[in-house]
């Protein structure tokens, strides 16, 4: 797991990600000061009972949903707020938060 101000840096990133769009591991960790990509997967796994952080939003490099046990519900979600995915599952890159 992260440091905690580690930590803090990347759910204040995820809650900043607005519906209907989505960014990578490596755009998060990128933004923090020192966070992996691989740190900031880790983090989405273990997000605090009760939380209300848009974790559904954050997708890998390739554009595609990470392969884990929560990826249908992602997928959903994702869907629910109008993400759209091609034939390959990937969401079009003018989603990607941001800008």
């Amino acid at each position: 797991m992260p440091r905690p101000e580690l930590l803090e840096q990347i759910y204040t990133i995820v809650d900043q990600i607005p519906a209907g769009r989505v960014t990578t591991y490596g755009r998060i960790a990128a933004m923090t000061e020192g966070a992996t990509p691989r740190m900031v997967g880790s983090a989405m796994r273990h997000l605090p009972e009760g939380h209300q952080l848009p974790w559904h939003r954050v997708i890998a490099a390739s554009l595609t949903l990470a392969d884990h046990g929560g990826a249908d519900r992602q997928h959903q979600k994702l869907r629910d707020e109008g993400v759209m995915f091609d034939s390959k599952g990937r969401v079009p890159a003018h989603l990607v938060w941001p800008d």
